[in-house]
């Protein structure tokens, strides 16, 4: 059978990376450039390590699940009948205003940016979880690997033994990610790409505490030589998935503590508070310190306020004022924000109007989100919305600019192809949409 063309130059196809990656072990093993003894030595010698972990990029994304309302965060509009109670605080940067209910963001809103006109088309929960992750359409018949699981393609380590997706949820049974299994996370891109999962009924780690190492390893060595055997002999990605799935596995006990919240510092504990939001995120930024590329922090449902709008958020956003604010504030002290992207966001806003039980509804017309790090200017608010936050107010943005801007900040090409055999070519960010230019340093 005649072997498919090769893709053109700067194209990728699904194992690109892998490919990649062995080649160039393959070559420096063959140039004797690994003379600290292994190549997995030389990322262990202090001076190299150091200097790789600062080059690397990271994506931290904290999903606001539920979606909070723009009014009673980063687009206020007080004295307008459409706003809540709250008021409006000014910021670090001139001319620009938060709710009331963040001091702490606005205090540091120069390490921030804002884009407040988001304009979506997706409603409902499920279907607009599915868009904002994806960043992209539903093509019919094809899976698109979400967010998490294009970076762990894309930015994944071969020194690292920290799972490339982590996902952080408390409440894995009780929100619209419960919808998800591993392959509906991945795509094309396969189960090596899926999340390691914590939280709720996800949170057990570590071996038996009868298990001893000499009698693992050998146990594990003997299950790579048939596994590889297999696969050499059938040439078959699901046994290919099923070894990386064992490697990520024995990689996550290996890094146990990390995901242990009992055994986070009590002092970071104290600042970023005792819910599990605030947890995960301290967690996150641990993880994205020993070099996680993506660790994404869900937190349940409660943004979805469709009764008593003004109360439950008077609880919600203080917790996330803190807890931006400490994850800001620690990234910059830590040397990390330079390179790690911060993003937090829902799927949509919330109405302008209250409903009659005083809630805001589901609205994807024109919303708000906050991101930052990795190169992106920072103090930018890019976009408005009309006086009333009905509509953006001229320009606006889709999951398509975003996903654009979010690859290019982390060094990615938004435009790069998927060549799956037999079938259309796909992008990263399909359309040729453009980046949020503002943003980008």
């Amino acid at each position: 059978m005649t072997p498919s063309p090769p893709p053109p130059p700067g194209h990728c196809t699904p194992d690109d990376h892998r490919l990649h990656r062995r080649l160039f072990l393959k070559g420096l093993a063959a140039s004797g450039t690994t003379a600290l003894g292994s190549f997995g030595g030389l990322f262990t010698h202090p001076a190299f390590a150091e200097a790789a972990r600062r080059a690397q990029k990271n994506c931290l994304l904290l999903w606001l699940c539920g979606a909070p309302s723009q009014f009673e965060t980063w687009d206020p509009k007080p004295g307008r009948p459409t706003s809540g109670p709250f008021g409006s605080i000014r910021t670090s940067v001139p001319g620009v205003h938060f709710s009331s209910l963040m001091p702490r963001c606005a205090g540091i809103a120069h390490h921030l940016n804002v884009v407040r006109c988001m304009h979506t088309k997706q409603s409902e929960h499920l279907q607009a979880i599915n868009l904002l992750t994806r960043g992209n359409p539903d093509r019919a018949g094809f899976t698109r690997p979400t967010l998490g699981a294009a970076l762990s393609a894309a930015l994944e380590r071969a020194e690292s033994r920290i799972p490339p997706f982590i996902l952080l949820d408390p409440n894995p049974e009780g929100n619209e990610f419960k919808e998800y299994k591993a392959s509906d996370l991945t795509g094309w891109l396969g189960p090596e790409h899926a999340p390691v999962r914590l939280g709720g009924s996800f949170t057990q780690l570590g071996r038996a505490a009868d298990s001893l190492s000499d009698d693992l390893e050998a146990r594990d060595a003997l299950r790579k030589f048939f596994a590889r055997t297999y696969q050499a002999g059938r040439l078959s990605p699901a046994a290919a998935a099923q070894n990386a799935a064992f490697e990520k596995v024995k990689g996550l006990t290996a890094h146990a503590d990390l995901f242990d919240l009992a055994k986070l510092p009590e002092k970071d504990r104290a600042r970023y508070g005792p819910g599990t939001f605030g947890l995960h995120s301290l967690m996150a930024r641990n993880l994205v310190e020993q070099g996680a590329p993506f660790v994404m922090v869900a937190n349940g449902m409660p943004w979805d306020n469709h009764v008593f709008q003004h109360e439950i958020h008077q609880m919600l956003v203080p917790e996330l004022d803190r807890v931006l604010h400490c994850l800001i504030t620690d990234l910059q002290e830590r040397g990390l924000l330079d390179h790690t992207l911060v993003i937090a966001m829902g799927e949509f806003g919330r109405t302008p109007w209250l409903n009659a039980s005083r809630g805001r509804d589901h609205y994807p017309n024109a919303w708000s989100l906050m991101m930052t790090g990795a190169g992106l200017k920072r103090g930018v608010v890019v976009g408005a919305t009309d006086p009333d936050g009905v509509d953006p107010d001229g320009r606006s943005f889709n999951e398509q600019n975003l996903f654009a801007t979010i690859f290019t900040a982390l060094g990615l090409d938004p435009h790069a192809e998927y060549h799956l055999p037999g079938f259309p070519t796909f992008h990263r960010v399909e359309d040729r949409a453009a980046p949020i230019t503002e943003l980008l340093a």
